[in-house]
């Protein structure tokens, strides 16, 4: 098992593939919080106010105890946070289609990844993120502005430079964590992210307090 984490989630991990429920539960929401984090910043727009990120958890949860069975069979063929990071986006994929319908393939809500479509994180989100961190809410008119731009700058990107700054930056993956995710060689997956962090300094550097905090 090639999960970085502690002695206490390593034992809680072996009782959980041996079939016991509570350590399922309580390795589960040791990961809540980074799930949650993941489902926010790809969640659709639309969907704000509709759909609550609890919801899907728990949705996911249920996937999860149903198919740790799956995961026994080959656990180092994944650490097991980013395998349940996939069973949560597979659900939060399913809410979109429920909700979206064939809104989904205008709005381009999936990224084809090597595990299949995964709901992605679009220039909105991605923007939103930034601004929400470092521009001050009483400066509305100003946040506006800086927002097109920032996403005018995360448009310009390929998609998939835009996920490797989406995972390394705001889900906090590691490099190996994103290359396993996209499918990506470690060095391929590090030169993307290098690349993208660039450019985006690079239209931030026009924006006072943005540019110097990435």
């Amino acid at each position: 098992m090639s999960d970085p984490a502690g002695n206490d989630d390593q034992e809680l991990l072996r009782r959980a593939l041996e079939g016991d429920e509570p350590a399922l539960a309580a390795l589960f929401d040791g990961y809540r919080e980074r799930l949650r984090r993941m489902i926010r910043l790809r969640l659709d727009r639309r969907l704000s106010g509709r759909v609550d990120s609890s919801d899907v958890l728990q949705d996911a949860y249920l996937d999860v105890r149903r198919r740790i069975a799956e995961y026994a069979r080959d656990p180092s063929a994944m650490p097991f946070h980013l395998w349940l990071r996939l069973i949560a986006g597979q659900r939060l994929t399913d809410v979109h289609r429920h909700h979206l319908g064939s809104q989904m393939r205008d709005a381009g809500c999936e990224v084809s990844l090597h595990r299949g479509p995964f709901p992605r994180a679009d220039s909105i989100s991605l923007a939103a993120q930034l601004l929400g961190k470092m521009t001050s809410a009483s400066q509305a008119a100003i946040r506006v502005e800086h927002k097109l731009i920032v996403q005018e700058a995360l448009n310009n990107m390929d998609p998939i430079d835009r996920e490797v700054l989406a995972l390394r930056h705001f889900e906090h993956l590691s490099n190996d964590e994103t290359a396993q995710v996209l499918g990506l060689s470690k060095s391929a997956a590090s030169n993307r992210y290098v690349r993208a962090l660039k450019r985006l300094k690079e239209i931030l550097s026009s924006i006072p307090g943005l540019g110097e905090r990435l």
